[in-house]
């Protein structure tokens, strides 16, 4: 397949995005310098296929990618387009106004900048962790500098289009608005859900469901990487958690309340609304979350089934679903606490949901209802 994109395309940092670039660029074909104050990330970036470190007389880069934490980004930009002054430089950092800020503060070269955020990323960081398909099919935010030329943007958006991801233009103080909600803060939920378990006995936790383990998942997220990303996108997270806040503090008085009283009756008026109210707001909020294929959000009948953990089990159900011509529209796994199974919960479409029950019970598997 051939791609817009041409080299040298330099990387500066090799962690997890700024070695899936490499790795996607790489496999098109496109020759990549990497650069890292780590010798180790930038050797193990290497080994993995992602480009070659830069020497000294390597060809001057067109594209200069910056993948380092938000707090050192402004200075590797600038360095970039200091170093390079024929190249478009984009930087890939999760925080998009504050960069800019700095970089309009040191009078830099704006018409060769441009803000990029690819919405992708894993729990595990680091180049052993990077991989070509990172952004396919992911949002890549493109953040006009105000002063970008029509020359970078195209050649931004070419990188992102080229590694499979779908470009969206936003403002900077936009794009960190945004993510304040949808990711910065998700983050910090988890991760202050997740400090609760620290002192839970082994019993309490034995009881653990697929419910704490969606809420938590984020949870295993860098620290140190984290605490970069909050601290340059302060001022939105700020405003969302003292929003979180006020809520909080709308529930806690309806629960102070209701755990005074001697029963449902006897609690004060108003209380119990507080509380469904809290969880009637949830379910408007997720229903606005787009669905597959970023459509709106479909409801699916979901068909529960038993899978046996063992090797090919998972396979041999989908085979029979596709054998009983029904298309899985979305999946999640659930492990049973002390027992050697999982619970499959396929979604499908409401219609196609009685004749899969039906299908799958001729074929042996065991339906969880």
């Amino acid at each position: 397949m051939s791609i817009a994109t041409t080299g040298p395309v330099r990387v500066v940092g090799t962690g997890l995005l700024g070695t899936s670039v490499g790795l996607a660029l790489t496999q098109h074909g496109v020759p990549v310098q990497l650069a890292d104050p780590s010798r180790t990330a930038l050797a193990l970036a290497r080994d993995v296929g992602a480009g070659q470190p830069v020497t000294p007389g390597d060809a001057e880069p067109v594209l200069v990618v910056v993948a380092a934490p938000p707090d050192v980004t402004a200075d590797a930009v600038r360095d970039a387009l200091a170093a390079h002054p024929d190249a478009v430089v984009t930087d890939v950092a999760s925080v998009k106004g504050y960069v800019l800020s700095e970089l309009r503060a040191w009078g830099a070269d704006l018409t060769r900048y441009v803000g990029s955020h690819p919405m992708a990323g894993r729990e595990r960081s680091g180049p052993s962790a990077a991989v070509p398909d990172l952004f396919l099919g992911r949002p890549w935010v493109i953040a006009d500098s105000g002063a970008s030329s029509d020359a970078a943007l195209l050649a931004v958006r070419h990188l992102a289009v080229d590694l499979g991801a779908v470009p969206v233009g936003m403002d900077a103080h936009e794009h960190d608005a945004a993510v304040a909600v949808v990711s910065h803060v998700p983050q910090i939920a988890s991760s202050l859900v997740a400090a609760r378990l620290r002192g839970l006995g082994d019993a309490a936790l034995g009881l653990a469901g697929q419910g704490l383990r969606d809420v938590t998942r984020l949870a295993a997220s860098d620290p140190a990487l984290w605490t970069s990303i909050l601290a340059a996108n302060a001022d939105a997270v700020h405003g969302v958690l003292a929003g979180l806040r006020d809520d909080l503090d709308v529930l806690l008085g309806a629960l102070a309340l209701a755990a005074k009283a001697d029963g449902p009756e006897q609690v004060e008026l108003g209380a119990l609304a507080a509380i469904a109210r809290a969880i009637a707001d949830g379910n408007a909020g997720v229903a606005r979350v787009p669905g597959k294929h970023g459509g709106a959000t479909k409801h699916y009948a979901v068909v529960t089934v038993l899978v046996p953990d063992r090797p090919g089990e998972l396979a041999r159900l989908f085979g029979d679903v596709g054998a009983a011509d029904v298309n899985i529209e979305d999946l999640s796994l659930e492990h049973a606490a002390g027992r050697p199974v999982g619970m499959a919960a396929i979604s499908v479409l409401p219609a196609r949901a009685e004749h899969l029950e039906a299908e799958l019970t001729a074929r042996g598997w065991r339906l969880v209802s």
